[in-house]
């Protein structure tokens, strides 16, 4: 019995065919997604605003003015209440009260009261508190942390490679964050912390895959030392795309089980590394390859004489 194979062998596909298309999209797609976080903003959890979130869940459909006419009333601050995961489940953002522990819990059990007398067989599923020093360390933490792992990854790359390469890897990255961010400023989703590991998981996942595309683009670059640039990008690639669509394809299957049958805990960062992965793959593709072009990377470049007196591999 043949074994099944997603990409057939041999496969020639001209993907540097399509590279200023895709560099044109990507760069419309960037802008708009850094304007919407510059312009919208992001919604951000109490992780990192501080104050109390309360999540709850109601019978029927409600109105939600009406929700935040009944908790305005209780005189605990301006509310922000959104939808979130579903229509019957809301979440209700509190500022942090003043009193400590004490005049939380008294907030929250206020709140849990009125849900009881307004909203009969509405539950309240879950109740975080964060201080703001808390909220602010967290905060300058997630964006510390996103920071040096992108440089870090640059740097590895530059060592390993050359520095066209980590230039590669900077800019897919940028590319990959940018547009996960871009998303939720649009949506409106809820960025806390486990947004932010989502955003760390997908900028490894997306050094992952260009790491083998461009292992595979220097093997090659010194085999076909006389082949021009763009064949022998659409021969890396076409030579790699069974690894990436099988590892991509198998995380986004189970990604999306998560999407549909998972917790609403987790939604969030469900949909970001969802997101990532399939962004990722498409940059590792039409992003960290082509700009080895645009940077002026030739069959040649990297060799030393010896080796370019030598006598070249024929590709099979």
């Amino acid at each position: 019995m043949k074994l099944l194979k997603l990409v057939p062998d041999n496969t020639n596909l001209n993907f540097m065919r399509w590279r200023n298309i895709a560099l044109v999209i990507s760069i419309v797609a960037t802008i708009a997604s850094l304007a919407f976080v510059a312009v919208r903003g992001l919604n951000l959890g109490v992780d990192f605003v501080g104050g109390q979130m309360i999540r709850a869940t109601f019978s029927s459909q409600i109105n939600v003015e009406q929700l935040r006419s009944d908790v305005g009333g209780l005189q605990l601050g301006e509310a922000s209440i959104q939808e979130s995961g579903g229509p019957r489940s809301y979440q209700i953002r509190l500022p942090k009260p003043e009193g400590g522990e004490a005049a939380a819990n008294r907030a929250a059990s206020q709140v849990r009261a009125m849900l009881a007398q307004k909203y009969p067989g509405s539950r309240v599923d879950a109740v975080e508190t964060v201080s703001g020093k808390v909220s602010e360390e967290l905060a300058r933490d997630g964006a510390l942390s996103i920071t040096l792992a992108m440089l870090g990854i640059a740097i590895y790359i530059w060592l390993r490679f050359e520095w066209q390469f980590g230039v590669g890897a900077l800019v897919t990255l940028f590319h990959d964050v940018s547009m996960t961010l871009g998303f939720f400023s649009f949506t409106q989703l809820q960025v806390d912390l486990n947004v932010v590991a989502a955003i760390l998981t997908i900028v490894g996942y997306s050094l992952n895959d260009t790491v083998v595309i461009y292992d595979r683009i220097r093997e090659n670059l010194r085999k076909y030392r006389k082949m021009a640039i763009i064949p022998l990008l659409n021969l890396s690639l076409n030579e790699t795309l069974s690894r990436t669509m099988v590892t991509s394809l198998s995380i986004l299957l189970a990604l999306g089980m998560l999407l549909i049958l998972g917790p609403e805990v987790i939604f969030g960062l469900t949909i970001a590394i969802f997101l990532g992965i399939f962004v990722g793959t498409y940059s590792s593709v039409y992003i960290s390859s082509p700009i080895l072009v645009w940077l002026g990377v030739k069959p040649d470049s990297f060799l030393r004489t010896e080796d370019k007196e030598a006598p070249e591999v024929q590709p099979a």
